[in-house]
């Protein structure tokens, strides 16, 4: 039996982190600016206008719908575009025909991709502390969401960077459906202040149950079970994993 190759997984990892630390502005610096402002004008600007909600401060009732609104942009984004550049440039077929198996493709992009993404958390929890008043009431809970939630979407956007023929497909997804959904998905607000049939439609929206599975953790409560948000979470990973075992198991777009 062919044992796990550590040093492939870490060739793929290494490579792919380094990318992002040589575009640093675009993959580091420009999302925390992004955050930054949001801090200022809905934390700072508009929050000290704003009544508190469910006992917390606006300004750090927002702070973990705007972790996850960066987490889920740039988990996908940085995993489909580390596995759709080698389809474009054919170097796919090196990956391919090397004697390394699907474990250790996975692990390396998607590691890479989680681990920017991780980067990117904990410099922006750092940031809002600049910003907002805030402590996190579960913080190891805290962490294993936020990890499970970089996994699940680095997983996507691996499958995103398969199915993609062109660079307008590559950003298709996460420009047209997650940034709307996440803004839709209760990130400045309690969908228990919209009033019906809106918080009932809201409620079909899967990033309300993101959102709210991560505020349980930050407050100890949310307009969610943390039950059902962490359970709808590890389904959707379940999902993206069977999803890359077929695509790997039939070279669906991988041998095209």
């Amino acid at each position: 039996m062919i044992g796990f190759n550590f040093r492939s997984t870490w060739a793929i990892y290494n490579r792919e982190l380094m990318r992002a630390l040589r575009t640093a502005f675009q993959s580091i610096l420009a999302p925390v600016l992004t955050t930054s402002l949001y801090f200022i004008v809905f934390g700072a600007a508009i929050g000290s206008r704003m009544p508190d909600l469910g006992g917390v401060d606006y300004g750090a009732f927002i702070i973990p719908g705007l972790l996850l609104l960066t987490l889920l942009s740039e988990s996908t984004s940085n995993a489909s575009f580390g596995i759709y550049m080698p389809r474009f440039t054919g170097t796919i077929y090196e990956l391919l025909s090397a004697p390394v198996g699907v474990a250790e493709t996975l692990v390396g992009f998607v590691g890479a991709a989680a681990t920017k993404s991780l980067i990117l958390a904990a410099i922006i929890l750092a940031t809002a502390t600049l910003f907002v008043d805030y402590s996190i009431a579960h913080p190891v809970l805290a962490i294993g969401y936020i990890m499970l939630v970089a996994a699940s979407f680095s997983l996507f956007g691996f499958i995103l960077g398969i199915w993609a023929d062109s660079f307008e497909k590559l950003g298709i997804i996460p420009a047209l459906f997650l940034i709307p959904l996440t803004f839709l998905g209760g990130t400045f607000y309690s969908i228990d202040m919209l009033p019906d049939p809106w918080r009932t439609i809201a409620l079909f929206n899967p990033v309300v149950y993101l959102v709210n599975g991560l505020r349980w953790t930050f407050y100890g409560s949310s307009d969610i079970n943390i039950w059902v948000s962490l359970g709808l979470t590890l389904g959707f990973l379940a999902i993206c994993v069977a999803t890359i075992a077929y695509i790997f198991k039939t070279g669906w777009r991988l041998r095209e």
